[in-house]
């Protein structure tokens, strides 16, 4: 480092030792390039028929997309058909797939709009939650795609994971009775950790009506607890 001269400040001074909260953001970007140009390659594979390209898009996004349907449907055979049904719109349109924004985003929006539309098909029928969201593994599976988490939070201390447990559980069951558009942003945002961008990006919302449906969601999960948390 140079000192200074005649009194003068020093030419070049040293940067302040980043943070580990600034050290953690740049890891998390470097990781989403990574995975953005694994992305863009798999599919440049994929759209000249490379088949394999297509197993490891599924195998990467699988477990995330599975979890989504499960959260916002409640029945595993319902959740694996559209899963399946994601996929099969994914190897079908790819070619619609221009490379404007992250394919992660794109893949998300086919699975957001085809589950959508199943939700309107089961209304009015017959249809049940048929398995405990918390006893598949698959919907806490973040994969490769990024940091799925507990609504809930951590629990602290062995003597709470019992309570833990019973509020997970609770949570499940409330979460089913929100408006899907409530519920598909928690699930998005406080349950599968995705960015306020990627989701303006999922659900074509504007910032600003995002953030209050969100707000709005969460009271509303959050009155629906009290009982469990008195």
């Amino acid at each position: 480092m140079a000192t200074a001269v005649s009194g003068q400040q020093p030419l070049v001074r040293e940067e302040p030792e980043s943070t580990p909260a600034q050290r953690k953001e740049a890891t998390s970007t470097e990781e989403r390039r990574a995975a953005d140009l694994r992305d863009r390659r798999l599919v440049r594979r994929l759209r000249q028929g490379d088949q394999r390209a297509f197993e490891e898009l599924v195998r990467l996004y699988q477990n995330r997309i599975f979890g989504l349907m499960l959260r916002m449907i409640g029945n595993r055979q319902e959740a694996e058909d559209l899963a399946q049904e994601v996929f099969i719109t994914l190897h079908r349109a790819i070619g619609q797939y221009r490379g404007e924004g992250r394919f992660y985003t794109w893949l998300y929006r086919i699975a957001t709009n085809t589950c959508k539309n199943r939700i309107k098909y089961l209304r009015g029928r017959n249809f049940h939650r048929s398995v405990p969201v918390e006893d598949t593994p698959e919907a806490h599976d973040p994969g490769e795609g990024g940091p799925a988490v507990r609504l809930q939070g951590q629990v602290a201390g062995p003597e709470a994971m019992a309570e833990g447990t019973r509020l997970q559980s609770a949570i499940q069951r409330e979460l089913a009775q929100l408006d899907p558009e409530h519920r598909l942003l928690i699930i998005l945002r406080d349950i599968q950790g995705l960015s306020y961008q990627e989701i303006l990006g999922i659900t074509g919302l504007q910032e600003g009506t995002l953030k209050s449906r969100l707000h709005r969601a969460r009271i509303a999960l959050k009155d629906r607890l009290a009982p469990y948390l008195e």
